[in-house]
């Protein structure tokens, strides 16, 4: 919750995470959620959502270039990819870095955060709300993969609210909106999801990685240290075809030249690393 000049959001059941705010910028209720976009001490500008931090100015970049670029770099030509979620835009931002992107489809229910992001965000998204490429449909991400077309897109970029935030975020975790995202998908097709933290929350990141085993022939974890969290990020990929784990470094740098990829975290090895470090799954139940 934004508290006084504090920040304080739960880590887990029993943890929190504190930061001090210099400034509240934006203050207000959509339809959908509470939003607060904020000025930390330490982390600059602040996507606030129901009062757990969504993206920093400091460390976003960690966030949105681990979401994408493992799966993006996988896959040979991803050519349309749909982004479902994410919106301040900066893992449209990302997706729109590979040239081999022609189309790029992001779906978010709440239009209204999209335009505070457009306007008090413009550090996050730089413009990738404007390049010709990008298409913003507001809507439900469950419903406009329902009516989607069969066999479009050649990646999935999943960017929500953690899986263990709510019974409706709960629906685009389960194993039938994943069977849905596989049916939107060419026969090579690639998916990633951020899917909370597997430390804290182990039973529910099992339960998400178990759907996406469901449903996909080759599935991949990774997490990574997202400092405004207050924990790692965890990130599963499920892919039709193409395995990331068979990729060395030299085969991604070949890509990154080949792309003209410009990145602030993700590097041809840190993308190697990632996908090669263990993720701990917690005990607790």
């Amino acid at each position: 919750m934004v508290y006084g000049p504090a920040i304080i959001e739960p880590v887990s059941e029993h943890s929190d995470f504190i930061t001090r705010m210099k400034r509240l910028i934006l203050s207000t209720r959509t339809r959908f959620q509470e939003v607060q976009i904020v000025e930390l001490a330490e982390l600059g500008r602040a996507l606030v959502l129901d009062g757990f931090i969504q993206s920093t100015e400091a460390d976003e970049h960690i966030y949105h270039e681990s979401l994408v670029h493992p799966a993006l770099l996988t896959h040979p030509s991803p050519e349309r990819v749909l982004i479902i979620g994410g919106g301040e835009g900066a893992t449209l931002r990302e997706v729109l870095k590979h040239p081999t992107v022609k189309e790029a489809v992001m779906v978010d229910i709440d239009g209204e955060l999209v335009e505070f992001a457009k306007k008090y965000l413009d550090f996050m998204h730089q413009g990738a709300f404007d390049d010709p490429r990008a298409r913003v449909v507001i809507a439900d991400g469950k419903e406009y993969v329902a009516r989607a077309e069969s066999g479009y897109f050649d990646a999935v970029v999943i960017d929500l609210i953690d899986p263990y935030a709510g019974e409706l975020a709960k629906d685009l975790y389960s194993d039938a909106f994943y069977a849905e995202i596989k049916r939107v998908m060419k026969p090579d097709g690639i998916m990633v999801t951020q899917a909370g933290n597997s430390f804290f929350y182990p039973k529910v990141y099992t339960w998400v990685l178990n759907n996406v085993k469901a449903v996909f022939p080759i599935v991949r974890e990774y997490w990574n240290w997202v400092p405004s969290f207050g924990y790692a990020c965890n990130f599963i990929i499920g892919s039709l075809k193409h395995d990331p784990l068979t990729l060395s470094t030299d085969a991604l740098r070949e890509v990154f030249q080949a792309r003209g990829l410009k990145t602030r975290y993700i590097t041809p090895e840190a993308a190697h690393a990632l996908l090669r470090l263990p993720v701990v799954v917690g005990s607790r139940t």
